[in-house]
Parts: C-alpha cells; structure tokens; sequence
C-alpha cells in the first residue's frame, strides 16, 4: 500500500511539473504559426506588388481572388488575448485597435503603405509587441 502511494505522489509531482510545459508549448506553436501565416501574407503581397507594376492592393482580401497570391488568409493565433481571427482591420498600423486578426495598412500616402501586422497590442512569450512583426 505505501508503494503505492509513493507511485501516485511521484506520478502526480510528473504531471504538475508536466502540464505547464505543456500548455507553453502549445502557446508557443501558435505564436509559430501567426509568425509563419504573416510571412506568407508579406511575400503574397510582395508578388502582388510585383505583378501590378508597383501598386498594393486597396484590401487585404484581393491578394486571395482565384487563388493566385494565397488561396486564403489564414487566421492571427495570439494565445490567451483574442480568438483566432482572419478578419482584415484597414488603418494605420501606428493605432492598432487591438481587436486581433491583421491590421493593414492601405493608407496610400503612408511611410508603411502596404505593410501588414498582427492587430494586437498584448505582447507574445518572448516579450516582444504583436505589432512589432
């Protein structure tokens, strides 16, 4: 009987020991995939500017007409501070709104003209801003 409650006192200091590494596991492939999903956009809209002879696109959503430049916008993941979102914000990206998703800017006479960021404020496990990728 005692070894038995040895057995389940070590297998329960495991598990607390286990769990969060988990759960910042988890955090962290999120924070991976808005990173990756936010490349792709970038280098979508790169070719983008490209084929239009230097002109971005008025939204966000015309770089996924007939699947030419991404078939989809693949949602934002900022664990713990918004739901997974693809929703496109249009606005300065000096004022995010922080309502998740992107935020792209598509002010034609702006410095960041066709640049596009996570609309997040909150900061991601390394301690550096959304907005700042």
């Amino acid at each position: 009987m005692i070894e038995l409650m040895i057995v389940v006192a070590i297998i329960g200091v495991l598990a607390a020991i286990a769990i969060p590494k988990f759960a910042d596991l988890i955090r962290k492939s999120s924070e991976g995939a808005t990173k990756g999903t936010l490349g792709s956009i970038r280098s979508a809209l790169g070719i983008y500017y490209s084929d239009m002879e230097g002109h971005y696109p008025d939204v966000l959503a015309a770089i996924t007409v007939n699947g030419k430049y991404l078939v989809a916008i693949a949602p934002s993941k900022t664990p713990n501070y918004h739901s997974d979102s693809s929703v496109e914000h249009d606005a300065l990206p000096s004022a995010p709104s922080d309502a998740g998703g992107w935020l792209y800017d598509n002010t034609l006479l702006d410095a960041n003209f066709g640049q596009v960021f996570v609309n997040c404020t909150h900061s991601d496990s390394k301690g550096a801003d959304w907005t700042s990728y």
